[in-house]
């Protein structure tokens, strides 16, 4: 367990430092895109990555060449990923309800998870102002 943790720990580390690298590099080459400078590219750049890559550990990982391979998942997906992005996570369970013939609980997942997240932003906004920012 503590090996597991240590690894989802170094993980988390080169994850969040390629999210912050990809945040600064990305801008740049959005607007020589000409991708409107409103457009969140960074983010957009950050949780597809992180969608198509733990796409493809997880079929190394449940079945492939890597299949029990617990620490290495540990600190790729739950480490790397999870640092980097957790869309991917999001991405990989939803589409696993499809695979798995649960359309519908995908469905569920997708809007509530869209819907509860952007609430819960609103709402957290909404208190911290409230309580931390002085009203006119």
């Amino acid at each position: 367990m503590f090996m597991q943790l240590c690894a989802v720990a170094a993980g988390g580390a080169i994850g969040a430092a390629g999210r912050y690298l990809v945040g600064l590099g990305v801008p740049a080459v959005a607007a020589s895109l000409h991708v409107p400078g409103d457009f969140p590219a960074a983010t957009f750049a950050a949780n597809f990555i992180g969608c198509f890559v733990i796409g493809v550990l997880s079929v190394l990982f449940d079945g492939g060449p890597w299949n029990g391979e617990a620490g290495w998942r540990a600190f790729a997906v739950t480490g790397v990923l999870g640092g980097f992005t957790t869309f991917s996570t999001f991405g990989l369970e939803t589409v696993s309800l499809i695979e798995r013939g649960a359309a519908g609980m995908a469905t569920l997942n997708a809007g509530l998870s869209l819907g509860a997240c952007l609430a819960g932003v609103m709402a957290g906004r909404a208190l911290a102002r409230a309580l931390f920012v002085a009203q006119p």
